[in-house]
């Protein structure tokens, strides 16, 4: 089974790994990391590299696609050659995936249009521009396609995935492998639950990694 996940210059790590963590561990995995073109690509923060290992184009049909967001998204919404391969890889898929804003290349790519989806809380009206249709959910499922509400939320897709794929037990031995008992400080994990003080830090460090609106 062969897994491509996308990466960009600009991607949220956690996007990518949070996901790669969980479904890396199905059974007969093949996990391929591609972009345009292969090797290193910066993530958000400026610090950490992940590599791509092949170009787009040598993994023309992977059973599941898994696209991330990032900043670098807002560019790529305008790439034919990027756009073209979600569009070709979803053809044959067993499943299309997004993380945050990877729902909005999902959807620039035609993917998401006529669906219910998510992405992170601070993009999500952006989904109407493609003909989705937001909805303030963590995890979406529409057929073949799964879309993930902000960052953290891909392993919650992941694991979706993993039981759709494996089953109950295998999901649930999976959560247990990466010990995923979310027990947070504070119960402030969406724009709802928030002061509006707290509402303006979080934007204001949204926009130091310069992350959508």
């Amino acid at each position: 089974m062969q897994i491509a996940f996308l990466l960009f210059d600009g991607v949220t790590a956690l996007d990518a790994v949070g996901p790669y963590e969980v479904l890396s561990r199905l059974p007969d995995a093949e996990v391929r990391f591609v972009a345009v073109k292969p090797g290193p690509q910066r993530a958000d923060g400026g610090s950490l590299e992940l590599v791509a290992g092949q170009a787009l184009a040598d993994v023309p049909k992977p059973d599941i696609v898994v696209i991330p967001g990032g900043p670098g998204i807002r560019q790529m919404v305008h790439d034919e050659e990027i756009t073209g391969w979600i569009r070709m890889a979803h053809e044959s898929s067993r499943w299309t995936t997004s993380v945050c804003t990877g729902a909005l290349l999902l959807g620039a790519a035609g993917v998401l249009k006529g669906l219910r989806a998510t992405t992170h809380w601070r993009a999500l009206k952006d989904l109407t521009a493609y003909e989705a249709e937001p909805t303030r959910a963590r995890v979406v499922e529409e057929g073949k396609v799964i879309t993930a509400a902000g960052v953290s939320a891909g392993i919650d897709m992941a694991l979706r995935l993993a039981q759709r794929e494996g089953g109950d037990e295998i999901a649930q031995a999976l959560q247990l492998v990466i010990e995923y008992d979310p027990q947070p400080p504070f119960a402030t994990g969406s724009p709802e639950s928030v002061s509006q003080r707290v509402r303006s830090l979080a934007d204001d460090l949204l926009r130091l990694r310069a992350l959508p609106r």
